[in-house]
């Protein structure tokens, strides 16, 4: 573990440099209608009694950090971030532990990203200490929400907003920083199933020198109409291909994507190199380790639509996943476009796929060794 349960009651109270945390008295939903919502949280259904706020304001810095109860926000109808998207986020989870404690998986990765999309779009970064402190408290004040059925989690969303009242295209002057959790049920209740993908040639997800690498809300907002065609089409989801050239596979949805080549202990692992168009996943990360751990091959390079199409016709191709927080992993059967549909391997969970998703789900859930020290013990 990276932290100590103590390290982190006292970090908790601090969120930056002078800002101590304001604890408010919430009051709590009672424990048989929480386990009750426990039972079957779905995803981003229900959230738990607190959350996490701070302000920034130019000229002061951050202030009035506090934890407070979960409600909702009273927003100026001129408030920035309503009008020119200055909105970032992150997620990431908490796990229980087979020790009965409560652990968050690579939150200061999660820290860092966050701190950079900020620069990017203009914003006062969150401290990276800051940041994991606040997601500390939220998860210290809400342990009972974390669910401890099998693969269950605390689905946990830091966010930065733009809260200045002025309709003038500038950076803002005054900024809120947002932490709030939600039960997380298992991703695959009924056992993991390959989904299928439609490769958008209408839309781009992003370009370079744009925002493609951060986690800003324009992205996503920008990708749903791609989405829908997706589901038009009989797809449970979308690939993007890149901006200039539309040859080159870059994510799916909002998930990094690996394709396997070959078969057993020789398999190469190649997934699309971080080239600025592309979010720097966390999880995406790790699996690149967790590979190389297993004595896989593993390549970053740019991978094209014909060489995904060919592989897979002369078996070169043997397995396709996407990765990300809230799935870990998803694997790709079959795949749809105007140049011709097909479907990668057998149409089912590839073995090496399905080996790296139970071993990144058992370093996060502590059934293994965590031996990179990616998990940060909080409750």
């Amino acid at each position: 573990m990276t932290d100590t349960l103590a390290d982190s009651r006292i970090s908790s109270r601090m969120f930056a440099e002078s800002v101590p945390v304001v604890v408010e008295d919430v009051r709590r939903r009672p424990a048989a209608e929480r386990n009750e919502l426990l039972a079957d949280p779905g995803f981003g259904r229900y959230f738990s009694d607190s959350m996490f706020v701070a302000r920034w304001q130019a000229g002061r810095g951050w202030y009035d950090a506090r934890l407070t109860a979960y409600a909702p926000l009273q927003i100026d109808p001129a408030t920035a971030a309503l009008h020119y998207a200055q909105s970032i986020f992150e997620g990431l989870k908490a796990y229980a532990q087979p020790d009965g404690s409560v652990a968050t998986f690579r939150p200061e990765t999660n820290a860092a990203r966050f701190a950079r999309g900020a620069k990017r779009l203009a914003m006062p970064p969150v401290p990276e200490e800051a940041f994991v402190a606040a997601v500390d408290a939220l998860v210290n004040a809400d342990r009972e929400w974390v669910p401890t059925g099998p693969d269950q989690t605390l689905y946990i969303r830091p966010y930065q907003l733009a809260s200045e009242p002025f309709l003038g295209v500038r950076p803002a002057h005054e900024y809120l920083f947002l932490v709030i959790a939600s039960p997380a049920g298992a991703y695959f209740p009924r056992g993991v199933h390959p989904v299928s993908v439609y490769l958008s040639e209408d839309y781009i997800r992003a370009a370079p020198g744009g925002t493609g690498d951060v986690k800003c809300a324009g992205n996503y907002a920008a990708s749903l109409l791609a989405q829908e065609q997706a589901i038009e089409a009989g797809c449970d989801q979308v690939v993007w291909l890149d901006a200039v050239e539309k040859r080159y596979v870059e994510e799916m949805g909002g998930m990094n994507l690996f394709f396997v080549l070959g078969e057993g202990a020789d398999a190469e692992v190649v997934t699309p190199e971080l080239t600025g168009t592309l979010l720097p996943g966390i999880t995406r990360e790790s699996l690149i380790t967790v590979a190389r751990e297993m004595g896989h091959r593993v390549t970053e390079r740019r991978f094209s639509v014909d060489e995904w199409r060919a592989g897979v016709a002369d078996g070169t191709v043997t397995e396709t996943f996407a990765c990300g927080t809230a799935a870990v992993i998803t694997p790709v059967g079959e795949v749809k476009a105007r140049t011709g549909d097909f479907t990668v391997g057998d149409g089912k969970p590839g073995p090496l796929t399905m080996r790296l998703r139970e071993h990144l789900l058992d370093i996060q859930h502590g059934r293994v060794a965590d031996t990179h020290g990616w998990l940060h013990k909080v409750a």
